[in-house]
């Protein structure tokens, strides 16, 4: 079996610049690097994980926390989160917390246990549990996609002229957690100003779990858009779907018994738009011609349904590989300023909103005077 010291012979340099290339200890020049990894490829040299890691107390592995796998938006922050890993020589050990604050805390001590370096973790709606866990055994820990109020550097979305890092805490401020998140506020205002621009006056939310982050930062950004679009607010047009499907047709159920129901939706997930999507279809409403529907989170089949839904994307992988680059920040210094990132979405426009397939946003195409007469004014 090859040694480190057959990689450093093969390749023309010291036992030492073999362990910093597979360790990543220390910068090495790119010609370098390169024929030591060529070397570890032509004698088929296989690192000792179990050896390295009793040396430098680090097992090169990462614990990724986040509930909802099978969701589509949550896979590809999975994928995200592995390419990073993968990338800096880490594995990932996973588990899937079911948004139970008590489940949560067994998963990530149990990740702790296995001695990952540190952990990437979505937090649930009640992190209390979670944050003093991970404060008293000083985890290195990134949250991701929920943002825990106080427990990292101050908000600073990357596409406000924050630039790449994000806005971070004051010098000297007490070391807490670095966290990645989409902007979530100024989209989904962007939806509900498209959909007022549009003619629609009675515009409904499916709104996510109370106590996440991202529920309350969509609900902020559906109040902004309506006062901009000078519409007033109805606490009765918000209806929360618990970012499931079945939450979801309870609560389009709701919205469409109120006595003056709306003539547009807005679901604030991708997993509540099915939902929403079946009970539209039991009562035999079509979309958009008796109600509009557009979509905070797209995903791969929201280009296939019948009308195209209009939703905004989130930059989930990117979100994940983020996720890791900070973590690794952290790992290599532990007592930086820590960061939180917001990163922007993208509006897609498609047809579920009420506009013809050659509209353009800001400017949508007219629709035919008969979907015209059903509320959805283009």
């Amino acid at each position: 079996m090859p040694t480190m010291a057959d990689v450093a012979r093969t390749a023309g340099v010291s036992v030492a610049t073999v362990s910093h290339v597979l360790n990543g200890t220390r910068p090495v020049l790119p010609h370098t690097r390169q024929a030591v990894l060529d070397a570890v490829d032509e004698l088929g040299y296989t690192p000792n994980t179990l050896a390295r890691s009793l040396v430098t107390s680090r097992t090169r592995s990462i614990g990724l926390a986040v509930s909802a796998i099978s969701n589509p938006y949550f896979t590809e922050i999975l994928q995200g989160v592995e390419a990073g890993a993968l990338e800096h020589g880490y594995s990932l050990l996973i588990a899937d917390p079911h948004d139970d604050p008590e489940h949560e805390r067994k998963v990530v001590q149990l990740l702790h246990e296995r001695r990952v370096d540190g952990m990437i973790v979505a937090p649930s709606a009640d992190p209390r549990e979670l944050v003093a866990y991970l404060t008293r055994h000083e985890v290195p820990t990134v949250f991701l996609d929920r943002v825990v109020e106080g427990a990292g550097g101050v908000d600073g979305p990357r596409d406000a002229g924050a630039g790449t890092e994000g806005r971070e805490t004051p010098s000297g401020s007490p070391r807490r957690f670095d966290q990645v998140c989409a902007e979530s506020t100024r989209p989904m205002a962007e939806l509900v100003t498209h959909l007022a621009g549009l003619g629609h006056r009675r515009i409904g939310l499916v709104a996510g779990l109370p106590g996440l982050s991202t529920t309350a930062e969509r609900i902020a950004g559906y109040r902004q858009g309506l006062t901009a679009s000078g519409l007033p607010y109805d606490p009765h047009l918000i209806v929360h779907g618990d970012s499931e499907s079945a939450g979801a047709e309870v609560a389009t159920a709701a919205l469409l018994a109120l006595p003056t129901p709306p003539t547009a939706l807005v679901t604030a997930n991708n997993t509540m738009t099915i939902g929403t999507l079946r009970t539209l279809r039991e009562r035999g409403l079509s979309v958009p011609d008796d109600l509009a529907l557009c979509c905070f989170d797209d995903f791969a089949w929201a280009d296939l349904f019948a009308p195209r839904l209009t939703a905004i994307a989130q930059p989930s992988r990117e979100i994940g590989t983020e996720a890791v680059r900070l973590l690794l920040g952290r790992l290599a210094a532990p007592d930086r300023p820590t960061r939180t990132l917001r990163l922007p979405c993208a509006f897609v426009h498609r047809t579920s909103c009420g506009c013809a397939e050659t509209g353009e946003y800001g400017r949508p195409a007219p629709r035919s005077q008969s979907s015209q007469s059903k509320g959805t004014v283009s």
